[in-house]
């Protein structure tokens, strides 16, 4: 049990946690092309059912790919999302806006939950003899104001969730799982819908391999937990969670899908992305690198509170609903990670929604010497990547300090900078708003338990806002195809009914679809294929008796490695 005053305890500001939220997840939406890989591809599949008929929602697919890309759900939102909104705000716009409702969602859920844990009678701070400790319900919001930060200040999050991908879907579903189940300690049956709706979310958006994982993780916390849920909360998310299983191929047998449509669909659900039986030396590394960057500050918090807090016995130990309930999910994460054949940083984003409520319980019981060096390392790292990106795109926009704008020029060729006053003054401001926050913090010495936590959660904001701003043309740049997608179109035949995209990777069709409006399709029977690899193209000629004869090579501006080339098919 910890000692500590109403003082100590106190709220964050509205407008403070609500504005760096939503500013934090609106950052970055807007204005630019899908980019290369994963956000293309997420992209590419909503577009396909926005321009598609009934089965193209039935089996998400790329344009001209009939391979599923596995569970629908994410597709349907971004589907509806461009119907809705895609004739006034565009249609890659309107797709993103999926990823802000995920985000947002997922944020309600973490600070929910983590404000139910935060009022239980074990975790309240011990009553001081002449009184003024915290009220359960302001020192609960307290921890969920904190919770919110950690969420926010997670390093490996600022991209990701700025994507059109599963994952997005992926991090609401975990969320709302946890927000049910701690919802259910005493409101069972709001509590089960809550869980049975995150499974249901889950289910819809991942693979069947994460979903069962969850939900054996969430009913093991719940089984060694000592805070029992009660049967109707068991029977709610049941029910929901067998609905969220069902609905999918319900949809394949009401609308009479073949046998090998409902065989595509099925694999890439159970496929998509691919699983090993078990971890490889390959899962394992990337974990062991990957993941302390990804999840500071969140990871070393977590380590804090878990050494704290199991041997705390007023607490219940490690049996206590604070500890099990995330821990379980914690380890659901690892143990799919572990699992992926091809793992990347997008599927560490499960972990971070109950890492970050596992950490808020570090900070009663932080040392002062470790507050002063997470909030110092975070001061300092984040004031050196502002400096850095503004100098770099002060290097753009006027050629000085020379080297610095040579080294663009070098690493982005063709492109030409253009001053943006809007870019600007937004980005003027949330500089002046990070010199205000360190003013505060360290001529202030606040005492709020949520103090070392500011710092780093307006810092990322402070970076991602910066790079979204004075960065956002230079990245699309380098990211999209559509400026190799029009030289493509200006170089392909006129007459041409069929170009074979057999040999491109997903994000390039995605891309090449979406730009070109060209007839792609994987089809070995088309008079002219485009392929990054001359190699294939060879191959595929000589094995087919065909003759190639190269139309057009180019590639993106920022990628020296990639050679995109256009091949006329002709019978030897």
């Amino acid at each position: 049990m910890v000692k500590l005053t109403a003082a100590a305890t106190a709220s964050i500001p509205r407008t403070v946690i609500f504005a760096l939220t939503l500013i934090y997840g609106l950052a970055g939406l807007f204005q630019r092309d899908p980019w290369k890989n994963e956000d293309a591809i997420g992209f590419g599949g909503m577009w396909s059912l926005y321009q598609g008929n009934l089965q193209d929602w039935l089996i998400p697919h790329l344009a001209g790919r009939d391979a599923a890309l596995g569970a629908p759900l994410p597709y349907w939102l971004g589907g509806l999302l461009m119907e809705w909104f895609g004739p006034l705000i565009g249609l890659a716009n309107a797709s993103r806006l999926y990823s802000a409702l995920c985000f947002f969602a997922a944020a309600l859920a973490i600070w929910y939950a983590t404000y139910l844990l935060g009022r239980r009678r074990e975790l309240q701070p011990m009553a001081l003899a002449v009184g003024g400790q915290p009220q359960s319900k302001a020192y609960g919001m307290t921890l969920a104001d904190g919770a919110l930060l950690i969420f926010l200040a997670c390093v490996g999050l600022a991209q990701r969730t700025h994507e059109t991908t599963p994952m997005m879907a992926q991090l609401m579903g975990i969320s709302f799982v946890l927000y049910g189940t701690v919802r259910g300690l005493d409101k069972p049956w709001q509590g089960g819908a809550w869980t049975g709706l995150g499974v249901m979310v889950l289910a819809l958006s991942s693979n069947l391999y994460l979903t069962i994982l969850v939900i054996l993780a969430t009913v093991s916390a719940v089984f060694v937990s000592n805070a029992r849920l009660r049967f109707r909360w068991s029977l709610t998310s049941v029910v929901l969670g067998l609905i969220g299983f069902a609905l999918w191929p319900l949809l394949w047998f009401l609308f009479d899908l073949t046998e090998s449509q409902r065989a595509n669909a099925l694999d890439a659900w159970i496929n998509v992305p691919p699983m090993q039986s078990s971890p490889s030396a390959e899962s394992i590394g990337f974990l062991g690198v990957n993941f302390w960057l990804y999840a500071w500050p969140v990871w070393p918090l977590a380590i804090v509170a878990i050494a704290h807090w199991a041997r705390e016995k007023n607490a219940g130990s490690w049996r206590a609903a604070h500890l099990c309930i995330p821990l379980g999910l914690i380890l659901s994460g690892i143990i799919y990670v572990l699992l992926r054949v091809d793992a990347n940083e997008h599927d560490l984003i499960v972990l971070i929604p109950p890492m970050a409520i596992l950490a808020i319980f570090s900070l009663p019981i932080l040392k002062r010497n470790l507050i002063s060096f997470i909030d110092w390392l975070a001061m300092l790292s984040f004031t050196i990547i502002g400096i850095a990106i503004w100098v770099i795109w002060l290097a753009k926009i006027t050629g000085f300090p020379a080297s610095t704008a040579a080294n663009v020029a070098r690493f982005i060729p063709g492109y030409e900078a253009q001053f943006s006053l809007t870019a600007f003054v937004i980005a003027i401001g949330i500089t002046g708003l990070w010199i205000a926050v360190i003013r505060w913090r360290t001529s202030r010495a606040p005492k709020v338990i949520w103090r070392c936590l500011i710092i780093s959660a307006s810092g990322t904001v402070l970076m991602w806002v910066l790079l979204m701003t004075l960065w956002l043309p230079t990245i699309n740049y380098a990211k999209t195809y559509r400026f190799v997608a029009e030289r493509l179109v200006q170089a392909a035949p006129k007459d041409a009914r069929c170009i074979d995209t057999s040999n491109i990777g997903s994000s390039q069709l995605a891309s090449f679809s979406y730009f070109t409006k060209l007839p792609l399709r994987d089809d070995a029977s088309c008079p002219y294929v485009l392929t990054h690899s001359q190699l294939e193209a060879k191959a595929y000629a000589s094995l087919n008796q065909k003759t190639i004869t190269l139309l057009w090579e180019d590639r993106r501006a920022a990628d020296r490695a990639e050679r995109l080339r256009l091949y006329r098919v002709t019978p030897e």
